[in-house]
């Protein structure tokens, strides 16, 4: 089974970015299929920017959705940055703890 989607983000040009439950980000454009049957009302910009993540999919509020499977397979993957693999974590403060430059003179 295909990645579900976690969380989408409407864009111009009736693309979608996609978030998927792998933590893969994917740009999904919608443009071929807003000229066909219930995606037609797509055509409307506020109304494609009312797009959501429901049930591991994308939905919009009259019903329509695209299946999981093709979102997945035919958005183009946005490449992440690499892990920086000799870079010591930052150090976490805990409750009522102050860095030790804070407020040092200067």
């Amino acid at each position: 089974m295909n990645p579900r989607v976690r969380a989408v983000v409407p864009k111009d040009d009736y693309k979608l970015e996609i978030t998927f439950s792998n933590g893969e980000v994917g740009i999904f454009d919608c443009a071929h299929l807003i000229n066909f049957g219930v995606f037609r009302e797509l055509k409307d910009a506020v109304y494609f920017r009312r797009a959501r993540a429901e049930h591991g999919t994308v939905v919009w509020p009259h019903e329509q959705d695209i299946c999981p499977d093709t979102l997945y397979l035919d958005s183009k993957k946005v490449p992440t940055p690499p892990a920086e693999p000799n870079r010591p974590p930052e150090p976490r403060l805990g409750p009522g703890k102050m860095d030790a430059s804070f407020g040092a003179a200067r």
